[in-house]
This record gives structure tokens, C-alpha cells and sequence, in this order.
């Protein structure tokens, strides 16, 4: 009785959504591949996570969310520890040291620091919740986070240190930021973010100036990676030009198709039709994770789902608006639908969270 009891607070619809997502994403990254041979292995690498993630994703529903608060501060440590294991003995790609190797596996515990951090913030916020939203509130909040992203920049890898702080900056607000505090955070964080120009990576400075200063004649790099994505949004049309038979993508002109710009084939593909149906899928999740949060019954579930919301809203518009030309190239990936078996494992692990605040709802 108890068991049928949790399945009836289990959202199906966020479930379906997100399935019918992530074999979306597999089907579009065995196109994208476009007969690559160095990466024809990447479709049953992608389901094999997909199948471990939905194992996870059920476990993580099933088991009662309030029992990972008691274990917040040691998945904190583990997680602060495995990142310092990272700039020791990592495996450095593209120029960033975010991966450790495991037999046949790369882990990015990068992807595992946003779950942690969203549950961390969520204990803080919770037990913060009826006191006085003062300095030290805000300062003890920032330093859970800067605690992870320092070791996150020193890989280096930016997007995800900036994900992290809209994240915190988002549950910062939900909490009962004082409106006094906007104003002075956002003066430091453009301060900050001038100053640190400068000490930023050299290619973390070139996708800078090149979204700024774009050359429309370059034959590699950034500008030329933009205006293909552009060019291949727009070989889409309204309908697409089917499956398959994206020529942008099958001839190769479009790079890094299978991660950062598989917005792009998509929209090649399927066009502006296919396009919208997909992103109307993502709003629809977050839409479900806020609803979620809107329903607990408790300020600790509520947090863990507002924050995992604003991670799927950041990443998806960040991975869009780099390939609408917008903002300048992250590499962040499209949720759910990219390649990358650490960050669909992640992004189930999260959707299981919110399962679990659905269904283990104290009366």
C-alpha cells in the first residue's frame, strides 16, 4: 500500500518528457557523427549511460530525499577532494584538465559538483530560513560555493564556475534575498568580472574577443564554429531538410556537432518546427521542476528542485544562445540531448531528486 502510495505522486509526465528526450538526443548524435570513425562509438556509449542513468535516476526517486541532507557535508568534502584529485592526476583535453580516467571511462566530477552543490546550498538555505537575511548569510552561502568553484576554475573551466554561481545567486534569491543586496552583488560580480579578464586562459580570452569581434573570413577557430552553426540554422529552414541529410552536418562543415552545437543540427534537421517541439520539451521539464518545488511540503525539497531547475533553464539557454551567436562559445551542452555520459548521468541523478521530493512528501 505504502509503495503504491509513492508511485502515485510520481511524475510521469516529467518522466516521459525526459526520456523522450534523451533517445532524441541519441538518435540526433548518430547523425550528427556523420560516419566519423573516431566517433562511431559514441551512440552505444550514450545509451549505455542512458540505461545506467534511468537505473539511477529510479533509485534516487525511490530512496527518501531528506536521507541525503544528513550526508550533505560529506558529499561536500568528497566532492572539494575528488576536484583537487583532478588538477593532480587528470586527463587534460582541450586544453582543460576536467576529466579522470576510469578503465574505458572519463568521469568529470565537474557534473557531480552541481548535484552536490544543490543539495549543500538547499541544507543551508532550509535550516536559514525563518533567520535574518543579513551579510554573514550571504557570505557563508558564497563560501560553501567558492569552495568548489576556485578548484573548478583552476582546470580551467569557466562555464561551469559561472553555472555554479547563478545557481547560488538563484537559491540566494528564492531564500528572501533583501532587493539592497541585488544591487551590490551585481556592482561586484561586473567589477570582478572586468578585473579578472586579464587572468583569464588565453582561449577563454579569444572566445571573448572573437563573440565581440568576430571575423566572418576565418577558416577555424571560434568565429568560424559560430558562423556555421549559423549557417546551418539557416539551411533548416522551416520544415529542415530530414533526417540524416543535413548537409551542413553530413559533409562536415559544422564541428564539435555531437556536444556544443547539436542545437544547430538539430534545427538543420528538423527545422525551425522540430526546433521549437524540442525546446518546448525543455521549458516543459522545468516547468515540472518548479512545480515541483511549488508543491513540498518542506523548504529543503523545494530548494533541491528550484535549484535543479535553474540548472536545466542556464544550460539550456547558454547552449542556444551560443549557437544563435548571442553570448560567446562555453561549452555547455544542450541538457539532455548533447553527448556526454557525465552530464546525462548528472542530469538524471537530478530528475530522480525530484521524483524523490514528489513522492516522499510528509503529510
Amino acid at each position: 500500500m505504502f509503495k503504491r502510495e509513492l508511485w502515485r505522486n510520481f511524475d510521469f509526465w516529467l518522466f516521459g518528457a525526459v526520456i523522450f528526450l534523451i533517445v532524441f538526443g541519441i538518435v540526433m548524435i548518430r547523425s550528427a557523427i556523420a560516419g566519423n570513425i573516431e566517433l562511431e562509438d559514441s551512440v552505444r556509449r550514450q545509451a549505455t549511460f542512458a540505461i545506467i542513468g534511468l537505473g539511477v535516476m529510479l533509485a534516487f526517486a525511490l530512496l527518501d530525499y531528506h536521507y541525503w541532507r544528513s550526508l550533505s557535508k560529506l558529499f561536500y568534502i568528497f566532492t572539494v577532494t575528488f576536484l583537487g584529485v583532478i588538477l593532480v592526476v587528470g586527463k587534460t583535453s582541450f586544453g582543460a584538465q576536467r576529466w579522470l580516467e576510469v578503465g574505458l571511462v572519463n568521469i568529470q566530477p565537474a557534473e557531480i559538483a552541481k548535484i552536490v552543490l544543490i543539495l549543500v546550498l538547499a541544507d543551508y538555505f532550509a535550516k536559514q530560513y525563518n533567520k535574518e537575511k543579513n551579510i554573514k548569510w550571504i557570505l557563508i552561502s558564497l563560501a560553501i560555493v567558492a569552495g568548489i568553484v576556485v578548484q573548478i576554475l583552476l582546470q580551467p573551466n569557466l562555464s561551469t564556475s559561472i553555472l555554479l554561481f547563478v545557481i547560488w545567486f538563484s537559491m540566494l534569491w528564492i531564500s528572501g534575498l533583501p532587493p539592497k543586496y541585488v544591487i551590490y552583488l551585481a556592482l561586484v560580480g561586473i567589477i570582478l568580472g572586468v578585473a579578472a579578464f586579464p587572468f583569464l586562459e588565453g582561449y577563454q580570452q579569444q572566445r571573448i574577443l572573437s563573440f565581440i569581434f568576430p571575423d566572418p573570413n576565418a577558416r577555424h577557430g571560434n568565429s568560424y564554429n559560430v558562423e556555421q552553426a549559423l549557417i546551418t540554422i539557416g539551411s533548416g529552414g522551416f520544415w529542415g531538410q530530414g533526417y540524416g541529410h543535413g548537409t551542413q552536418v553530413q559533409l562536415r562543415f559544422l564541428k564539435v556537432r555531437s556536444t556544443d552545437f547539436i542545437f544547430s543540427a538539430m534545427a538543420e534537421e528538423f527545422g525551425f518546427i522540430g526546433t521549437i517541439m524540442i525546446v518546448a520539451l525543455l521549458v516543459f521539464v522545468i516547468i515540472r521542476c518548479l512545480r515541483a518545488a511549488r508543491i513540498s511540503k518542506d523548504h529543503y525539497g523545494a530548494m533541491i528542485a528550484y535549484g535543479f531547475a535553474t540548472l536545466i533553464f542556464f544550460q539550456t539557454i547558454v547552449n542556444i544562445g551560443v549557437n544563435l551567436r548571442l553570448i560567446p562559445v562555453t561549452g555547455q551542452t544542450l541538457p539532455f540531448v548533447s553527448y556526454g555520459g557525465s552530464s546525462l548521468l548528472s542530469l538524471m541523478l537530478g530528475i530522480g531528486l525530484i521524483e524523490s521530493v514528489l513522492m516522499h512528501q510528509k503529510k
